[in-house]
């Protein structure tokens, strides 16, 4: 073969071979052994680059796909292993400048034209350039090669190209700039660097950041641009920028351009003063010609910010603050919105007012964090010059309020933080721009406005200046406008902003700002309120902001100064003389029947300042024993006339008359404070009485019924309204929502005074408002406040545990939804109504106690013997077994689901006998009822599942035994049965389906159920076993089914609830039986019927289909058989000791050992399905205990352990699945240990040790060592002993020693197999733990901390972080706790290993400039451990009293280095201060003067916070301790 390639180099280059040889010829030189060419790689690749060099330079023709085979060919070479090998051997391959001179004109080519031709294929070859170190010193010796390719492939990625290039591109990318940014920290001539920036990458490479930041790429579906590869991208560029841009030797020249200082001389090596830098970066980025004009807007605003930031990172230091300020205007300029002084304030289109805004505020926000501007220095020093700016822009941003955007708010909120008198001289613009006249919808651009708000608020708080802003605030709202004004609606946001700020002044300045504003609404509203719309929106305006004024005033008490309470008493005398009686005297003098608009603005600004007036006026008489309340005292005061009582002072009762018929005629905000006077009267009237007479009885009943009454009409319309609990933001709208929250709030106080109807129509409304809040929780929006609703105040109510304490309310509620539930099933009656009842009666009882005549009439026998709950029964079952007389169709089942779901959120198991046995019937009658043909097999299952799991919940209350006073428990089994029977022949449904399994469950459990109350009370426990078992058996056996129809059980799903039906009874009647034979009380008649129903079981088992031996109903199902055989029921897992001891007959050992052949072979395939393994395995450890079943010519144990073993070496099963089985598992493995040999043992430990073979590890062998792993974790939770324990101890050493290989070959690898690692940890504390006082060599102790010394801590997930973290902690507390003695030899490890845990949680502690904060509880967690350890560690002070100044070293020093999260360093500082209890004085000394310099000043400060805090309260307790 060495012929044919002698002349292959003549051949590539002869003009007679085609191109397609040639590169066959090239392809097979370049992979065969056998072709021997002088330096054949340089050949080869001198020919491929050759030949692209004479196409390009059109000295030859070739097909497009010959050059793009030939990039390919160039692309295999410099990728191949073969190519890296012969490098990494000191050969040299010459990769001549041609090429890369080719690759980077393709590339620009590419990035000109768009043309996307051989475009990966060329990528390919640069990124593998690139990636070699050898190849890449090419571009890295030639500057400028690497900064043009650096340019194209900036502008090539900013052209978006397909999906198919941008991975390769972007990773070619990150590696230039790699390249880039070493050859840039090495040039040693700062103008070069600054020259090849600027000129050549500064616009495509702000291009790029722009693209990446704002994700186009993301947001366009390309899942090959990682998002962690754009944060890199964005870093590179940063870093790019700061060292050409922004580099130290360049500060002179911005000095001398920004601050116009000319230098007489300058120094050795200065840079010359012509350079303008700052002018050359913003020449290049307002030249609008780099990129498309519909993105140049948005590549500066971008820009500025970040170049900003830049500037100040790298010359922001003490004394530069006027030098980083001026660059603050010059970036700025760049901005459109900064030229719009002489244009259109509405030139910009709303897109760059959003970009622009948020480069604004980038550039606030780096003044203030940096402390770029102090007021006093720029005052003093520099003639106000930030100030100037400062305001030229507050006035731009107030000229052009650009609402809509929350970035305008976050500008001016940042500006007021600055210095408020930026903003102060325009202070009623702002209020009126960014509060009153502002239309805020959006929930970001609402919580930007609060945010400004706050600030307002806290800054003239602190100010004392309140009343100042207040005087603005009002000459805004009151300023005479030519147009209506929209009034000031105080909704949540900003009233909760406001309350903030008026809870924390005194009430000094309350009572200034409550009189300012008491003060202007007389002067200015009040007198010209009549017939004018606009100045009652201005009272109504007025009233809000007064209403939260009084609201939110610091409660008075009786340490409050004499003076200010004196002051409080006169302006609430004021207030009701001056506003409220004048305001309430408008309302007398109406014009006509309907009244005008400006009367309902001025009806509801009275309302709402009376309600307020007499709640501030009744919470100030009650905390404040000096204030006398204006409206009289709360005792001795004789009660008005109950219709029409006075509800303030000095207004008589005809007044109220009037105001009632106002309100009337709209659902308003002046209805709902007349709600809350009706309702504060009910209160004062509880309050002066202690006695309630009748009269006093009387009256508190109609002011509940008018305050019900008053909204009765508006909750019919069933309002999607919400509301966001502000008594100033009540409307027509929101009327409905304030009515029933006000309702529902004081429930507890209105119940008492309701008559009956009234409870009723309040269960109603309660329903049909919780119907809403499904459909509303889904048209929510994730984002939007969690405001009130009507159907969110009723779901509220539906889950308060006080809803079943107000008992009235309960039952009409209980009622009410079983009315609605009769009256669907009755929509569905086939026949008669007036038969139906007959049947049926209890669907048409209207009271639960009408139900409670079953109960006398089933406690008595009738006269001719026969018990009527029988005669009920057979009624029922005469029903179930023939055509129900109900059938529901889709619609019908979907509405009674709803109301289900309503039940299911009741506490059933509560409920009163009457209403108990109500309910059982009804539930029972919905279960049974057929379903019509329009209902899917899932619906169908839904509605069943929930009908027999809702009689479960019922079942298990306190009222359970009363339905036994309606049937037998054997007549509800059969009426069960026999209806489910019936629903699965026509259910096409798989039988391995998961809803038809839990389904299966629910019934099992509901039939258990009723046979354990059975058993529990004894009631004719014979003759119903007996019955059942009867049934069961005819279902088993088919009886009664005619010859064209199949019987309903030999059906899949029949069969399958006949065996968890006979199941269930066997699981019941077992223990039963065995109990009351233990105590010689069992009948024979009990054990026939258990032997009856394993009969029954066995067969019914034996009948199924081959193919579903291994359901898990039939897993169960034959589990309980073989309990029942042997007599011996196995309930408790953790029994040592259930070996058969009576002598009852194996009547089924062929199908136990069929059983027992099956489960072994298929438990791999069991594993999944937690319904079939867990009777799987306890059926495998029944089978253990009874040896007359085992087979005679193989072990059990070996089988079993086999097909254990089979199960976790699976590589099919996930790692999760197998950790989930592993408590069946460890219950097998207990009795597996009890009944093998000391031999069976020994084979069970050389598996482990061949599992942990480090040959797995080097083969990969991971399902091997997994299962080696896991084993020996359930081995060592087995209970063993004897010659098994000394076999176990014996091969320990080899154990450990194979856990520390396998430990180290994991965390060899990249990434490291957590899989693997995380499981050795555990397995090696459950092994120090129990070795404890066992393994005597303390060298295999020590093999602990080698392998924790390995174990990496960093560049993890939060969740793999936290779960590593606590097992290397749990490794090392099991050493320090159980092994005393190692512990004295082996501190310096011990503390090795635990100060890898301490610098992790430091690390992953600190604080992030731009992360979340979503993984700080795993790292509190950990830091918790740590804390956990200090104090262990203290506790042992005689062994670590000498290391204690070596471990405060060691924090400090490493602490020192972040920022921590304040909760994470408390947790830690808390552990070390236990150590520092252990230094004494000496230690102290030591360490002040051997720390470096910045270490001693944090040592310093932890010495005296520990001094302060933790010291001096150890004393304390000290102090008093015994």
């Amino acid at each position: 073969m060495a012929a044919v390639y002698s002349g292959i180099s003549l051949k590539l280059k002869s003009k007679t071979t085609s191109w397609e040889d040639k590169l066959k010829l090239a392809h097979f030189a370049w992979i065969s052994h056998q072709c021997i060419l002088p330096n054949k790689e340089q050949v080869l690749l001198d020919w491929a680059r050759q030949s692209l060099v004479a196409f390009y330079k059109k000295k030859l023709e070739l097909k497009e796909d010959i050059v793009e085979r030939l990039w390919i060919y160039i692309d295999n070479i410099l990728h191949s292993k073969k190519l890296q090998s012969v490098l990494r051997n000191g050969k040299t391959i010459n990769l001549q400048l041609s090429l890369v001179k080719i690759i980077n004109e393709r590339i620009a080519e590419f990035s000109l034209s768009g043309s996307q031709r051989n475009i990966c294929a060329v990528l390919r070859c640069c990124q593998g350039i690139l990636s070699t170190p050898a190849l890449a010193v090419t571009y890295t010796a030639r500057q400028e090669l690497i900064v043009a390719l650096l340019s194209q492939l900036c502008w090539l990625a900013c052209r978006q190209p397909e999906e198919a290039v941008l991975a390769p591109l972007f990773e070619v990318i990150h590696l230039a700039f790699s390249h880039y940014l070493l050859i840039q920290q090495q040039q040693v001539n700062p103008r070069r660097a600054f020259g090849e920036v600027t000129g050549h990458l500064l616009q495509p490479c702000l291009v790029l950041r722009h693209l990446l930041s704002v994700g186009t790429w993301v947001r366009a579906g390309h899942g090959q641009l990682r998002q962690a590869l754009g944060r890199d991208l964005r870093s590179q560029i940063e870093a790019m920028l700061r060292g050409g841009v922004f580099q130290p030797e360049l500060l002179s020249s911005y000095k001398e351009e920004l601050l116009e200082q000319h230098q007489g001389d300058t120094k050795m090596g200065a840079i010359k003063p012509v350079l303008a830098p700052m002018d050359t970066v913003i020449g290049k980025l307002v030249d609008s010609g780099f990129c498309e004009p519909a993105l140049h807007a948005a590549v500066v605003a971008s820009s500025v910010a970040m170049l900003y930031k830049l500037f100040l990172d790298s010359y922001f230091r003490e004394g530069t603050q006027l030098l980083c300020f001026q660059v603050l205007p010059r970036l700025f300029g760049c901005l459109k919105m900064s030229r719009l002084q002489e244009e259109q304030p509405g030139a910009l289109p709303m897109s760059d007012w959003t970009t622009e805004l948020l480069a604004v505020e980038q550039l606030l926000t780096s003044v203030v964090s940096t402390g770029v501007y102090n007021v006093a220095t720029d005052r003093i020093r520099h003639g106000d010059v930030q100030f100037h700016f400062y305001r030229r822009l507050a006035k731009l941003l107030l000229a052009c309020s650009q609402t809509p955007v929350p970035a305008w708010f976050r500008c001016l909120k940042v500006l007021m933080s600055l210095n408020h008198l930026v903003l102060e001289p325009d202070l009623g613009d702002l209020l009126a721009s960014a509060w009153i006249d502002a239309e805020v919808t959006d929930f970001r651009t609402r919580k930007a406005q609060e945010a400004l708000l706050h600030t307002l608020f806290q800054t003239y708080g602190k100010l004392r200046q309140v009343p100042r802003l207040f005087e603005e605030l009002l000459g805004v709202i009151c300023h005479p406008a030519a147009e209506e004004r929209t009034p000031l609606v105080l909704s949540s946001g900003p009233s909760a902003v406001l309350c903030e700020c008026l809870l924390e002044l005194p009430p000094s300045q309350v009572l200034d700002t409550w009189s300012l504003v008491l003060e202007k609404f007389q002067s200015l509203v009040l007198p010209y309120l009549r017939d004018d719309a606009n100045m009652a929106l201005k009272a109504l305006s007025l009233s809000s902001l007064l209403h939260c004024v009084m609201s939110n005033m610091r409660t008075l008490d009786s340490g409050t100064p004499l003076p200010i309470i004196r002051r409080t008493q006169h302006v609430m005398e004021g207030t009701l003389q001056a506003l409220l009686q004048p305001l309430l005297s408008l309302l007398l003098d109406t014009p006509g029947p309907e009244p005008e608009l400006w009367l309902h603005n001025v009806c509801d600004s009275a309302l709402l300042l009376s309600c307020t007036w007499a709640q501030v006026d009744t919470m100030l008489s009650l905390n404040c024993s000096q204030y006398h309340a204006v409206s009289g005292a709360l005792t001795g005061v004789a009660l008005e006339t109950p219709n029409h009582p006075s509800l303030l002072p000095s207004v008589e009762t005809c007044h109220w008359k009037k105001v009632e018929e106002i309100t009337a005629q709209s659902d308003s905000l002046g209805r709902y404070c007349l709600e809350q006077l009706y309702l504060q009267k009910v209160k004062r009237t509880l309050l002066q009485n202690a006695f309630h007479s009748e009269d006093t009885l009387r009256t508190l009943r109609g002011d509940a019924a008018y305050i019900l009454n008053s909204g009765r009409e508006s909750l019919t319309r069933r309002t999607t309204a919400s509301w966001d609990g502000e008594a100033g933001t009540v409307s027509a709208l929101t009327y409905p929502v304030a009515h029933w929250h006000l309702i529902v709030s004081n429930l507890t106080i209105l119940m008492s005074y309701l008559c009956p109807d009234d409870v009723r129509y309040l269960a109603s409304v309660l329903l049909g408002t919780l119907q809403m809040s499904k459909a509303q929780e889904g048209e929510a929006s994730a984002d939007e406040e969690p405001d009130i609703t009507l159907g969110k105040i009723s779901e509220a109510v539906l889950h308060s545990p006080l809803f079943p304490e107000m008992q009235s309310l309960h039952s009409a509620f209980l009622m009410c939804l079983s009315t609605r539930c009769a009256s669907v099933l009755c929509s569905g009656a086939r026949g008669d109504l007036g038969l139906l009842q007959q049947q049926l009666p209890w669907l048409f009882e209207k009271d639960p106690v009408d139900v409670a005549h079953w109960e006398n009439r089933c406690a008595k026998v009738g006269p001719e013997g026969i018990e009527p709950r029988g005669e009920i029964a057979q009624n029922f079952l005469s029903l179930v077994r023939s055509d129900f007389p109900i059938q529901l169709e889709e619609k019908q089942v979907e509405n009674i689901l709803a109301l289900l779901e309503v039940i299911s959120a009741l506490q059933l198991d509560s409920l009163l006998t009457p209403c108990h046995m109500h309910y059982f019937l009804l539930l029972l009658s919905m279960a049974t009822t057929n379903l019509g043909g329009s209902c899917s097999p899932s619906l169908t299952l839904k509605f069943l599942m929930t009908c027999y799991r809702l009689l479960g919940y019922l079942q298990r209350g306190k009222s359970a035994r009363s339905v036994l006073k309606v049937m037998y428990v054997s007549d509800i089994f059969e009426i069960i049965l026999t209806s489910l029977f019936k629903a699965s022949s026509g259910l096409l449904i798989d039988g391995d389906d998961p809803t038809w399994l839990e389904f299966l469950q629910v019934i099992g459990t509901l039939l258990e159920q009723l046979m354990q109350m059975l058993v529990q009370i004894k009631l004719s426990v014979a003759l119903n076993f007996g019955k059942i078992i009867t049934f069961l058996s005819q279902c088993r056996e088919g009886t009664g089914a005619t010859a064209s129809r199949q019987p309903e059980t030999q059906h899949p799903l029949g069969w399958q609830l006949l065996l968890v039906s006979l199941t269930k009874l066997c699981h019941v009647l077992g223990p039963f039986v065995q109990g009351r034979k233990q105590q010689h009380e069992a009948p024979g008649s009990l054990q026939g019927l258990l032997l009856q129903a394993g009969a029954a079981l066995q067969l019914c088992v034996v009948g199924g289909a081959p193919g579903q031996r291994l359901h898990p109903t039939v897993l169960s199902a034959v589990t309980m058989l073989l309990e029942v055989d042997v007599g011996q029921p196995c309930w408790d897992t953790g029994t040592k000791d259930c070996r058969v001891t009576d002598g009852v007959p194996l009547s089924h050992a062929a199908l136990y050992r069929n059983i027992y052949s099956q489960v072994l072979l298929a438990l791999p395939a069991l594993v999944g399905s937690p319904q079939s393994f867990p009777p799987a395995m306890r059926f495998l450890t029944l089978f253990l205990l009874v040896p007359e079943l085992h087979p005679k010519k193989e072990s059990v144990f070996a089988s079993m352990f086999h097909s254990v073993r089979k199960l976790l070496t699976d590589p099919a099963i996930p790692v999760q699945v197998i950790e989930d089985s592993e408590p069946h598992l460890e219950a097998l493995l207990t009795q597996m240990l009890e009944v093998g040999t000391a031999e069976d043992f020994r084979t069970l430990v050389q598996c482990i040790l061949q599992g942990l073979d480090v040959s797995n590890a080097q083969r990969a062998d991971l399902p091997a060592i997994l299962s080696a792993v896991t084993l020996l974790k359930l081995l060592l939770n087995c209970p063993f002993s004897g010659e098994k324990a000394s076999l176990f101890w014996r091969a320990c050493p080899q154990i450990v020693t194979a856990l520390t290989l396998q430990n180290r070959e994991a965390c060899q690898e990249q990434p490291v197999p957590l899989v693997v690692v995380g499981p050795i940890l555990d397995v090696l504390a459950m092994l120090l733990r129990r070795g404890e006082g066992t393994i005597s060599n303390p060298h295999h102790v020590g093999l602990a901390f080698s392998i924790l010394l390995t174990v990496p801590l960093d560049h993890l997930r939060p969740l793999e972080y936290g779960s590593i973290f606590l097992r290397v902690h749990s490794v090392l507390f099991s050493v320090l706790q159980c092994h005393p003695k190692v512990m004295l030899k082996a501190i310096p490890s011990f503390l090795n290993c635990f100060n890898r845990l301490l610098f992790s949680v430091i690390h992953e502690g600190r604080q992030k400039d731009k992360g979340s904060t979503d993984d700080l509880p795993v790292v509190l967690e950990c830091a918790r451990l740590v804390e956990r350890m200090y104090s262990h560690i203290a506790a042992r002070a005689e062994d670590f009293t000498v290391f204690s100044p070596f471990m405060v070293a060691q924090y400090v020093t490493e602490a020192q280095k972040v920022t921590l999260y304040p909760a994470v360093k408390g947790l830690l500082q808390e552990g070390i201060y236990l150590i520092m209890d252990l230094c004494i004085e000496p230690d102290v000394h030591f360490l002040r003067a051997s720390l470096p310099p910045g270490v001693r000043d944090a040592f310093k400060e932890l010495h005296s916070d520990y001094v302060k805090y933790h010291k001096a309260s150890r004393e304390g307790e000290r102090r008093y301790a015994v």
